[in-house]
């Protein structure tokens, strides 16, 4: 018994070390496609999209809080990809880090349910996890940034606000794909059809809004009667993909200044790219959550209409084939 104890503590130590190192090398992995669409806003570099926050909240909430060192470590491999590992890098990895972090603790402390079967959890994740959650690590990085002399007094509030949704995105984005994905792991219980489906929605939103994204017209609403219908037919995983792909697409035409990203200063693209996107993930997401719920309350009211047709049934006295006659009866006869 004792070798086994050994050998169960040995194993346990390494599999959680290797845990750590494949979310930070996923973190890692998903800032530098971040990176690929940055723009530059009063001199800072920032990123419209920063998937890497979704990432770290969405590990937090599956593996839990003993994962948080990947996190780190995945910060500071972007960091260490950008240039020497200076205070102030550091100390941004290290926002990157506490910002996911207090998201975290804050659902638990709201009662948070992986599942996205509850309005009050699509609510909390976009109040609590994306928007109160990421004040921490944009406020700490655009502070560095003041500090250091990286950023004049009269740009923080305009860098500050570029980083704060471009992690707020990230949480929007990413964080309700990959929730969605572990719930949709067990792949032998959705039917062909439902596979279709969510793959013609995704093409078909893939398909829209490179559409609209090269077209000189204002038509990027168009694209939300396919978000309506992911939400109501599909999937948490497969609205989430469309509205990955949505977001994907439109930061790409904004960075290029295609279709009615043209003509206009990175503000007004920042501006215009978040407003579709935040409200793309944020109708999408609580709209899911709100079929979730109702389909929830429709299945327990099912439960409940079965075992009080049992109970019913049960209560009931056996028929009977045959009764056998009244002493009247017998006096008569």
């Amino acid at each position: 018994m004792g070798c086994v104890v050994r050998f169960v503590g040995l194993r346990r130590p390494a599999a959680t070390g290797f845990t750590i190192l494949a979310v930070a090398l996923v973190y890692a992995g998903t800032g530098k496609l971040g990176l690929l669409a940055q723009v530059v806003v009063e001199g800072a570099r920032i990123t419209p999209l920063w998937p890497p926050t979704g990432v770290a909240l969405a590990a937090l909430l599956l593996l839990g809080v003993r994962i948080w060192p990947a996190i780190a470590l995945g910060a500071l491999l972007v960091m260490a990809s950008l240039g020497p590992l200076t205070w102030a890098a550091l100390a941004i990895a290290a926002g990157n880090t506490a910002g996911p972090l207090f998201s975290y603790l804050l659902l638990r402390r709201l009662g948070f349910r992986v599942d996205l079967d509850r309005l009050r959890d699509g609510l909390a994740l976009v109040f609590g996890g994306a928007f109160a959650g990421m004040l921490i690590s944009s406020g700490v990085g655009s502070t560095t940034l003041l500090v250091t002399g990286g950023l004049a007094s009269d740009e923080f509030w305009s860098v500050w606000s570029a980083w704060w949704t471009g992690d707020v995105m990230g949480v929007l984005v990413v964080t309700p794909l990959l929730l969605g994905a572990r719930a949709a792991l067990p792949l032998r219980e959705t039917g062909l059809r439902e596979w279709m489906e969510a793959a013609v929605l995704v093409a078909a939103t893939a398909a829209m809004t490179t559409t609209v994204t090269h077209s000189p017209l204002h038509l990027l609403f168009l694209v939300f009667p396919l978000l309506i219908w992911a939400a109501l037919r599909t999937r948490l995983v497969d609205a989430a993909a469309c509205v990955l792909v949505l977001s994907v697409l439109t930061v790409v035409a904004s960075v290029h200044d295609l279709g009615p990203f043209a003509d206009r200063s990175i503000v007004e693209n920042m501006v215009v790219l978040q407003g579709l996107n935040g409200a793309a993930a944020l109708s999408t997401l609580l709209l899911v959550a709100v079929v979730a719920e109702r389909e929830t309350t429709y299945r327990k009211i099912e439960e409940a209409c079965t075992v009080l047709t049992e109970v019913v049934a049960g209560l009931a006295p056996p028929r009977s084939f045959g009764r056998a006659p009244t002493p009247h009866e017998r006096d008569t006869e």
